[in-house]
C-alpha cells in the first residue's frame, strides 16, 4: 500500500452523507478498498458502478453489515441514530481489535458507541456536510476516550481526501453541526429566494437561476481566491449611495444576524433532542 493510501474502509449506510463521503474518496483515489452497505438492493445498485468500491444490500445478505466490518481497518457508521445500538451489537463480534469506529450519525455520543463495541476499539464522532461528494467538504471531528492521537490523525486523513477537518471538543459538535452541517441547505434556501426575485423581475427561469446561482459561486470563489474578510468584499461591492448599499440596508433592517442565530439555535435544540432519544 503507498504511502498516502488510506487502509480499507466500510461505510455502513451509505445514504445520503455516508455516499457523499464514500463518492469523495472515490474522487480522491486514496482509498485502497472500499465496501458500503445499504438497506436495499436498488440503493446499493446505485454505487455498483463506483471504481474500486464493493457494494451490498441487507435485502440481498442480512449479514452484509458484519462482513464488511469484518474486512474493514475504518467503519464509518452511517445509518439513522436510532439504528445505531443495534448495527453496533451486530457488528461488534466481527471487529478486529484496533479497528477504528467512526460516527457520521447525528446525537450519538462516543461514549454510547463506546459501551456496545468495548475495549480495544477506538471511536471518533464526525459531522461532515454533502459537499464532500465534489472534495469541498467541512467535517468536524470529535476523538472519544479510547482513541489515540495516531486514530485521530488517521480520521482526518480520510476526511481531508473530501475537503476540510475542524477537530473539537465532542461537546461543540452538535453546535457545529448547526453551522456547517446544515450550512449547505442555508445557502441552497437563499440562492432559491434570489431566483424567485429574480423571476419576478421579468427573467426567465433560466436566466433567473443562472444569474442567482453563478452569482454565490463566483462570489465563493473570489472569497477562497483573495483570502479576504467577508465583510471587506462586501464593501468593495458596495458604494457609497448606490444600489447595492440601499439593499444591503433593507437585508440588515431585517436582521439577519438575529435570524441565523435563531435558526442554528433552532437546530442545536433538535440535536439535543435526537440526543436524548437516542
Amino acid at each position: 500500500m503507498a504511502a498516502d493510501t488510506l487502509p480499507p474502509i466500510a461505510i455502513l449506510g451509505a445514504g445520503s452523507m455516508g455516499g457523499a463521503i464514500l463518492h469523495g474518496l472515490v474522487r480522491s483515489g486514496q482509498a485502497s478498498q472500499l465496501t458500503a452497505t445499504n438497506r436495499t438492493s436498488a440503493k446499493a445498485a446505485g454505487l455498483d458502478g463506483l471504481p474500486g468500491v464493493t457494494s451490498s444490500s441487507l435485502e440481498a445478505d442480512p449479514a452484509a453489515n458484519a462482513a464488511a466490518a469484518a474486512s474493514a481497518d475504518i467503519v464509518l457508521v452511517g445509518v439513522k441514530p436510532l439504528m445505531v445500538p443495534d448495527l453496533l451489537r451486530e457488528i461488534a463480534p466481527a471487529l478486529r481489535p484496533g479497528t477504528v469506529i467512526v460516527s457520521l450519525a447525528a446525537g450519538v455520543t462516543t461514549q454510547q458507541f463506546e459501551e456496545i463495541v468495548g475495549d480495544g476499539i477506538p471511536v471518533l464522532r464526525s459531522m461532515p456536510n454533502t459537499p464532500a461528494v465534489v472534495g469541498k467538504a467541512v467535517t468536524g471531528v470529535s476523538a472519544g476516550s479510547s482513541a489515540s492521537a495516531e486514530d485521530a490523525a488517521l480520521v482526518r486523513r480520510l476526511f481531508e481526501t473530501c475537503g476540510v477537518v475542524i477537530e473539537l471538543p465532542e461537546d461543540q459538535i452538535d453546535a457545529l453541526s448547526t453551522i456547517s452541517g446544515s450550512g449547505p441547505a442555508y445557502v441552497f434556501l437563499l440562492i432559491e429566494d434570489l431566483t424567485e426575485a429574480a423571476r419576478g423581475k421579468g427573467f426567465s427561469d433560466a436566466d433567473a437561476r443562472l444569474m442567482a446561482e453563478q452569482t454565490f459561486i463566483g462570489a465563493a470563489a473570489l472569497l477562497a481566491a483573495t483570502g479576504a474578510d467577508p465583510a471587506e468584499l462586501r464593501r468593495q461591492v458596495t458604494s457609497p449611495k448606490g444600489t447595492t448599499e440601499r439593499a444591503i440596508a433593507v437585508l440588515q433592517s431585517a436582521r439577519l444576524d438575529g435570524v441565523f442565530a435563531e435558526a442554528t439555535d433552532a437546530a442545536l435544540a433538535r440535536a439535543r433532542e435526537i440526543a436524548a432519544d437516542a
